[in-house]
């Protein structure tokens, strides 16, 4: 296949700035794989905003195509298990990080990154969800093999972002009673309509918590933020409760005491996505098609195209991103 096909690329100048542009790149420009895939949809994540302006630390060569996430239709296959028409989701491993990724029409991927969509899930509903939806589901898993949900207080960092939304929405569904934390104002309705049930003001919360412990009032929590943040978060939850972490935009680093743990016997859980084994993937992505279907999507997801997407790689990138950005290719 010799075809060509339009590209979101990120390059350097010759004064060694990185720029965006929309390119026509070939797909005899991609790397070996074994299934092509033609992308229907892809999603934004802060991931791919700092692929995207070159970040160091992300993406090791440029010029680069980012979006770690992709659904569409296989185009071409050597794996007799993926055939030509088959709908497909990919989401992490390397894909958009040093392989050529879905904010590309086509992209060239091994079968073992490779998730059939489930039957009951369009191609643009798995990337409203993305991978910031399986961290929010991967996050409330490793909950639920602690502690059930139903009726818990759980507390959501970061609750108006991808992760943070979908997990207010997910947990709401779950029967948990979630606090939405939050440093925006003007957002009440938006988080209440997820699932919501009461809004906590971020900055207000981490003076009135900067301390070793203070009162025990949830049952888990899913901390998108890191910083104070988690520090605060740590020392407010009940005995034998849960925390599971999952980003940085916070801060990487957290002061807390071994009090929460040794008085409490709290668990913290770091929540990885890019690299959980396919079968966890497949797993979830089928919850997200039967038990976990979300019915907050269309809140929290805004569609746009590619030529959109350059102003909402700012937009993330300043936090004034609201829900999750799908990319319609």
């Amino acid at each position: 296949m010799g075809k060509t096909f339009q590209a979101l690329t990120t390059y350097q100048d010759e004064q060694d700035f990185y720029k965006i542009e929309i390119r026509e790149k070939s797909i005899n420009e991609l790397p070996d794989g074994d299934l092509i895939v033609r992308v229907q949809y892809s999603s934004l994540n802060y991931k791919d905003a700092l692929s995207a302006t070159g970040t160091k630390g992300i993406t090791q060569k440029y010029p680069h195509t980012p979006g770690i996430d992709a659904a569409g239709i296989v185009a071409d296959s050597s794996d007799k298990n993926f055939p030509e028409g088959t709908r497909v989701i990919v989401s992490g491993y390397d894909l958009g990080v040093n392989t050529s990724g879905g904010f590309g029409q086509y992209i060239k991927v091994p079968n073992n990154w490779v998730v059939k969509c489930p039957d009951n899930l369009s191609t643009k509903e798995a990337m409203m969800i993305g991978t910031a939806g399986l961290t929010a589901a991967f996050s409330a898993d490793a909950i639920l093999n602690h502690i059930p949900l139903n009726e818990a207080e759980v507390i959501v960092s970061g609750a108006t972002g991808g992760i943070g939304s979908i997990a207010v929405n997910l947990l709401s569904l779950l029967g948990a009673k979630v606090s939405a934390l939050t440093g925006k104002s003007d957002v009440d309705n938006y988080l209440f309509d997820l699932g919501a049930t009461q809004i906590i003001q971020r900055d207000k919360y981490i003076n009135e918590t900067n301390q070793p412990l203070s009162k025990g009032v949830f049952h888990a929590a899913v901390d998108v933020a890191g910083g104070a943040t988690l520090s605060s978060i740590l020392a407010c939850i009940r005995y034998q409760g849960v925390v599971t972490c999952c980003g940085n935009v916070g801060g990487a680093e957290f002061e807390t005491s071994v009090y929460p743990f040794i008085l409490r016997g709290n668990s913290l859980i770091g929540i990885d996505t890019a690299e959980k084994p396919l079968h966890y993937k497949e797993k979830i992505w089928n919850r997200f098609s039967r038990e976990w279907k979300l019915t907050g999507l269309d809140a929290i997801c805004n569609e746009v195209n590619l030529n959109s997407l350059v102003d909402e790689i700012k937009k993330i990138l300043e936090g004034q991103m609201l829900g999750r950005v799908i990319v319609k290719m």
